[in-house]
This record gives structure tokens, sequence and C-alpha cells, in this order.
């Protein structure tokens, strides 16, 4: 079964950056296309960023535009989300996913296999 561990949250304020990191167990990170997602309570999940296997032409949502950057580190079998100038409307609990079959950055979970447990990140204002 594959794992995903998701780290680096947090309490922060208003316009500090955060690194979030999502390390993912077995042989076969290099092949996945994988995403980030938060959920805020009382809201539905809602897609964040996502890298293709390869790493090139990644896709953020227009909420973070300019803000996160998604990368990915195949020999560590981790990938990162680096939060910059975070906002108190960022405050959510992050998802790390991995699509095992289109390898391309999707935006809807449903193509996502597999899930991490996810990390809080808390921006003060």
């Amino acid at each position: 079964q594959v794992q995903l561990v998701e780290s680096g949250g947090g309490l922060v304020q208003t316009g500090d950056s955060l690194r979030l990191s999502c390390a993912v167990s077995g042989r076969f990170f290099s092949s996945y296309a994988m995403g980030w997602f938060r959920q805020a309570p009382g809201k539905e999940r809602e897609f964040v960023a996502a890298i293709p296997k390869n790493g090139d032409s990644a896709v953020s949502a227009d909420s973070v535009k300019g803000r996160f950057t998604i990368s990915r580190d195949n020999a560590k079998n981790t990938v990162y989300l680096q939060m910059s100038s975070l906002k108190p409307q960022d405050t959510a609990r992050y998802y790390c996913s991995a699509d095992r079959r289109t390898g391309v950055p999707e935006t809807r979970a449903r193509y996502y296999d597999y899930w991490g447990q996810g990390t809080q990140v808390t921006v003060s204002s």
C-alpha cells in the first residue's frame, strides 16, 4: 500500500511563508503525478496545485498563483508546496495526493488514487 505523509504545517502570520513536504512510500513515485488539495472547515476540498511525473508544466489554482509553488524530488520520493505571502483565507488542512494512472497534473480529486492524512496550516491576521 502506498503511503503519503505530509509535514511542515503550522501556525503563521499573514505574509509569512511555509514549505509543506509529502513523503511517498514505494518505488513508483517517479511515475505518479502529484497534487496538493486543501479543505477548510465547512468547505469542500479544493485543488491547490499539481505537478506531472516529469516535473514540467505544473499547474495551480488561481487563488494561489504567484504565491504557491509545487515541486518534486524524485530521488527523495517527495513533493513540496512552497507557500509565500500567506493569507488568512489559506487556512485549511492541506492534503497530498498521488495519481498513478494519468501522469499529468489533474485538478480534479477523483483522478487521485492515494491520499495523505493532511497537515494543518493556520494563518492568523
